[in-house]
């Protein structure tokens, strides 16, 4: 384990989040993050389907920083929750990383970071994911190499703000567009529009709360 490190100052917290949201929301720098949130919600499904049980196939990556998971079809509860809840998994990511860097240890958010695109690079299908997974994983290495202390620690806060932010962005962008928003429907009978609410609701309430523990600890 990191040895521990104190929280930012709430503006430099803060900050790192406005820019953050800058890459979610400007059109030429949208497609940065627009990557490492497709790679996040895809883990997500993979690995919330490999818990429940399901044997995960191929993921898809696309340049267009769209993505798709290979499940095992199966049908009933366990099918609707890795349908539903895949789409919040960068959300939970990036709550769980802001508790840990309030408990003290930024540089490990990195590190687990790496650990699980090093797992997806094992089920990449092929696609442009073959290349940006790895390079996501190359940068982060050479940042735990070569840029020790301070900005490891901004690295990490601004790891944890893309993931908050673009579960929102995602809620608020594709929600009812989402394909397994129709996946969903026909599954539950329960409207497109309800999914989405769910998602915003939930990847909402991860922000404000992630966002409380980057900024005030």
């Amino acid at each position: 384990m990191q040895e521990t490190h104190p929280p930012l100052p709430p503006t430099d917290a803060a900050l790192i989040g406005l820019a953050a949201l800058a890459l979610t929301l400007v059109p030429l720098l949208r497609t940065l993050s627009g990557h490492f949130s497709v790679m996040s919600r895809e883990g997500a499904h993979a690995l919330l389907a490999f818990f429940l049980g399901f044997t995960v196939g191929e993921i898809a990556l696309d340049r267009h920083s769209g993505g798709k998971t290979g499940v095992v079809a199966g049908e009933g509860l366990r099918l609707v929750i890795v349908l539903a809840a895949g789409y919040l998994g960068p959300s939970l990511f990036g709550l769980a990383a802001a508790w840990i860097i309030a408990l003290g240890h930024p540089v490990v958010v990195i590190w687990l970071t790496v650990a699980l695109l090093v797992l997806m690079m094992f089920l990449i299908a092929r696609s442009f994911g073959c290349l940006s997974v790895p390079i996501a994983v190359a940068l982060l290495v050479a940042a735990l190499r070569y840029w020790h202390g301070e900005p490891d620690v901004y690295i990490a806060y601004g790891l944890t703000w893309l993931l908050l932010l673009s579960g929102v962005r995602f809620a608020v962008g594709e929600g009812v567009k989402a394909e397994n928003a129709h996946n969903l429907r026909k599954a539950t009978y329960v409207p497109r529009a309800i999914w989405a609410l769910i998602w915003l609701a939930g990847s909402t309430a991860a922000l404000l709360l992630g966002g409380k523990l980057l900024i005030y600890g």
